[in-house]
């Protein structure tokens, strides 16, 4: 993307208050989904007071919020909720719709393998890279399919991090590929976006995951080994890679005054995505989209500004603005 065309992205950690040192050793399922909303609405009011130039109430939201635990009761109280007594991480739906729609990799040629062996390893599909943005348990179902490159392939980071394997790093600010090689095939964002305090920040976020993305294929002949257009296990990779994996509350989208699944969708068509899977449950939505490299400079780009498309008192505010 032409560098005339970027402005710089805002960071996630700005406005965000010291964290605390308090520490919970459990918490049960209300006390958890209890404490998370009132971290969102708090660190909304928040970054509100910064905007505005309220720093006698940004102070103030700021002492609430570390009182309360800050970030690192947050982080506990969400890996309690991904945990397996609780229904699992979002990261197993992940995995289960890349192994259904990519073709499975024969296994590993022998040291001293036969011509056979050797054409089998040829057209075998390479291991996938990965970005996990907001990651919180390095042990999570990614980490245990041969889906992913467990080398130098997969890269979790965080805000906060709470292990060795994790980059303690905000997306916002993370230094841009400097090629192809640094992009990724799969870059996840599970209940990363709706953290975001303001609108026009998660466009932002949204605007620059493509940035990390691989380039996808010129759409030429993606043949597979067995010469059948549509079969190839290229073609297969190429109608899913790269691809976004995003995880948001379901309310975001069924119940939001400015935000539907249709919305959501246009918007993510303007960008370049298009949609592959997608799953509503209880209390999340699962989205996997594939970047087709389209629109990267938005020249022509259509605005999605904030504006009311589901009236009601019940509905939630949950908006995504894009520029």
């Amino acid at each position: 993307m032409p560098a005339s065309n970027r402005r710089r992205a805002k960071s996630l950690s700005n406005g965000r208050p010291p964290l605390s040192q308090k520490t919970s050793t459990s918490l049960s399922s209300k006390a958890t989904r209890t404490l998370i909303r009132t971290h969102h609405n708090l660190e909304k009011a928040h970054a509100r007071a910064l905007n505005t130039g309220d720093s006698s109430t940004a102070e103030t939201l700021s002492a609430e919020i570390q009182e309360r635990g800050g970030l690192r009761l947050y982080q506990r109280a969400s890996t309690i909720g991904q945990s397996a007594s609780r229904g699992g991480d979002s990261s197993k739906i992940l995995v289960q719709w890349l192994e259904e729609l990519l073709p499975s990799s024969p296994a590993p040629a022998p040291s001293a393998p036969s011509p056979l062996a050797l054409q089998s390893s040829r057209n075998s599909a390479p291991a996938l890279s990965l970005l996990d943005v907001g990651c919180l348990n390095p042990e999570n179902h990614c980490a245990r399919t041969k889906l992913f490159d467990h080398g130098r392939g997969v890269v979790r980071i965080d805000l906060r991090s709470a292990h060795p394997l994790i980059q303690q790093q905000d997306f916002m600010s993370r230094s841009l590929p400097s090629g192809d090689a640094e992009r990724f095939d799969v870059l996840s964002l599970s209940l990363v976006l709706n953290y975001v305090p303001d609108p026009v920040g998660r466009g932002e976020m949204l605007q620059r995951t493509r940035e990390f993305l691989r380039v996808p294929g010129d759409g030429g002949d993606v043949r597979g080994s067995d010469g059948k257009g549509g079969t190839g296990m290229a073609q297969k990779r190429a109608r899913v890679l790269p691809c976004l994996f995003l995880v948001l509350p379901a309310p975001c989208v069924t119940n939001s005054r400015y935000l539907t699944e249709e919305r959501l969708e246009e918007m993510m068509g303007e960008l370049g995505f298009a949609l592959v899977k997608r799953k509503l449950s209880a209390k999340l939505v699962y989205f996997l989209w594939r970047y087709d490299g389209s629109n990267t400079t938005r020249e022509e780009k259509e605005v999605f500004p904030k504006k009311e498309i589901r009236p009601g008192r019940t509905r939630n505010n949950f908006c995504i603005v894009l520029r």
